[in-house]
């Protein structure tokens, strides 16, 4: 026997769906606004079963041949950071479904089956005996969604399998490291004339590495002190183009940098064989970091939050610190208000009428 369901959407949209059993799988179908309909499809399918007359147009893809499937799109369609979280994610799903020896079709993967997924990660430590954060299980859990959506995309499913699945609660989440003032200027003393450029760029820029690296003189509007993050013909950026202004002491370094510009090359920082920065940067960074005192400033993106936590703390408010970084939504902005409390009150406490 099926049966009917309803749910209700973020604006009260109801919708009804259609539960059942076919061959041993689970299907579920929707509807639409009406129980009565509702009702009469299922008792419409639920008699076809019995007739033996059930023609299911979706098709059955093994989850492993969609994995592989995906890979060789995402290697095409994705920024290769992109392409590695989603490679490193599904991993780990697999790892999960390996221990439970379990090999599924995509029409058979459930909710339930993504709620035990977000346990296994809690409890159950994998690189390195690490057990992953609430924030972690989240992020992976939002990039499931998304393969997901791309196998409702290539109609290999009509529901989405990890819908009703609901984060967890960040209680274990660190606020994200920044540099001080004498930080800062510690590592551009330190990092050489090579780095200097990058860091300072990253600093006062608040780029991403993947901007940066694929940044061309075209890009780049001096006189009119604006850096244009915009789509190439071999990459895209993560959240889509936008522009940011330069400071003067931006709009200083790239005039050098044109100065020393050789010949017709399109990347400011160019790498191997004309292409885009190839640098190691993490590790030179992890070096220099290491001989400044701080050895605990390990990523590069440290200097994405170094420059928004400086901004927050000048007072510039979270809507515009959200569109020059780029950030999609101004909830993953969220992560720095903290500070802006936190110097209204360092402020506060200077004033005293003695």
């Amino acid at each position: 026997m099926g049966r009917i369901y309803q749910r209700i959407g973020k604006r009260g949209k109801r919708t009804w769906y259609a539960d059942y059993t076919y061959q041993g799988r689970r299907y579920r179908k929707k509807i639409g606004p009406s129980k009565k309909l509702a009702e009469l499809a299922l008792a419409d399918i639920e008699l076809r079963i019995m007739r033996g007359e059930l023609n299911l147009s979706m098709t059955e893809v093994k989850l492993n041949d969609f994995l592989k499937e995906f890979d060789e799109f995402s290697k095409v369609n994705h920024a290769q950071s992109s392409y590695v979280r989603y490679k490193n994610i599904f991993a780990n799903f697999e790892q999960f479904l390996e221990m439970r020896n379990q090999s599924m079709n995509l029409s058979q993967l459930t909710p339930k089956l993504f709620e035990e997924y977000k346990v296994w990660r809690r409890t159950t430590p994998l690189n390195k005996g690490i057990i992953a954060k609430s924030n972690t299980v989240n992020m992976e859990l939002k990039t499931l969604r998304t393969l997901m959506n791309y196998a409702i995309k290539w109609e290999y499913l009509k529901v989405n399998p990890t819908r009703g699945v609901n984060k967890l609660k960040v209680n274990d989440a660190r606020m994200p490291r920044f540099l001080t003032k004498d930080e800062i200027k510690l590592l551009l003393d330190n990092c050489g004339e090579e780095l200097y450029p990058i860091f300072f760029l990253l600093l006062n820029t608040g780029m991403r590495l993947g901007e940066l690296k694929y940044l061309t003189w075209n890009d780049i509007e001096i006189e009119q002190r604006r850096i244009k993050i915009q789509a190439k013909e071999y990459w895209s950026p993560k959240t889509g183009e936008r522009v940011i202004p330069m400071s003067e002491s931006v709009q200083k370094l790239f005039v050098e940098l044109r100065g020393k510009r050789v010949g017709k090359n399109d990347f400011i920082f160019e790498g191997k064989n004309g292409g885009p920065l190839t640098l190691k940067l993490r590790e030179r960074l992890k070096t220099i970091s290491k001989r400044c005192g701080y050895p605990d400033v390990t990523k590069i993106h440290t200097l994405r939050h170094t420059f928004a936590s400086h901004m927050i703390m000048q007072g510039i408010d979270l809507p515009t610190v959200q569109k020059l970084l780029g950030h999609s939504d101004v909830k993953t902005t969220m992560i720095y208000s903290h500070l802006a409390t936190d110097h209204l009150s360092d402020a506060m406490n200077k004033l005293s009428y003695k």
